[in-house]
């Protein structure tokens, strides 16, 4: 049987998407979080009588990232939806990268109203959330590319961890409720994005022990 060139390419890519069928629910869990993050970001904003400023604008792409990366999760149900995941990833990874600008935009509101301690925290959260676009649009480039898988899962990694970094940002945003849920998520996204990034990767998770087996005789 001859193949053509394009359907040599679409197996290739198909054969990348495998590995990401097989466990779609972790990235799927992490763009849920994401979103979530990005909504409760928006919500502190009123509390701290920002909203409508870069800040809330940056929430809603960190909001718009999450939903992306879900939506890329959920289309792994599909076999040949190669092409429709790398394109939601590298959708989410422009939002995040977006958000970086408003960012930027948010400190210079700070500076503005002689607030130099949230100019500073929200500098320290911008380049988190820089890193972490490049990466998801590194991994989402990956399969388009037909990378290795492992390549695919370090920059997933990758992000999920600097996602980490960008939850502890958040939190140091402001002390209210909203922020420190924010945090929260962003935290749990990270989490679940390294999770994804290890499953790609081959990396099983530690067994814990159960009941008293970490006692030792």
């Amino acid at each position: 049987m001859i193949c053509s060139p394009m359907g040599q390419a679409c197996t290739k890519r198909t054969s990348t998407l495998n590995p990401l069928m097989s466990s779609p629910y972790s990235w799927q869990d992490s763009g849920k979080a994401l979103a979530r993050s990005g909504e409760l970001l928006i919500d502190a904003t009123s509390v701290m009588g920002l909203y409508g400023g870069g800040l809330s604008s940056a929430g809603a792409n960190i909001r718009n990232a999450g939903d992306c990366v879900a939506q890329a999760a959920a289309s792994c149900r599909f076999k040949t939806a190669a092409e429709l995941v790398c394109d939601e990833l590298r959708e989410g990874a422009t939002c995040l990268i977006e958000g970086v600008d408003k960012m930027k935009l948010a400190v210079e509101e700070a500076r503005a109203d002689k607030d130099a301690d949230l100019a500073k925290a929200i500098e320290n959260a911008s380049k988190p959330l820089s890193v972490s676009g490049v990466s998801l649009e590194a991994a989402g480039a990956g399969i388009m590319q037909r990378a290795p898988v492992a390549q695919i899962g370090e920059n997933m990694y990758n992000c999920g961890e600097t996602l980490g970094s960008l939850a502890v940002a958040i939190g140091e945003l402001s002390s209210s409720s909203e922020a420190l849920e924010s945090c929260q998520r962003m935290k749990f996204a990270s989490e679940k994005m390294m999770e994804a990034g290890d499953n790609l990767r081959g990396i099983k998770p530690e067994k814990k022990p159960k009941g008293k087996a970490w006692i030792k005789g």
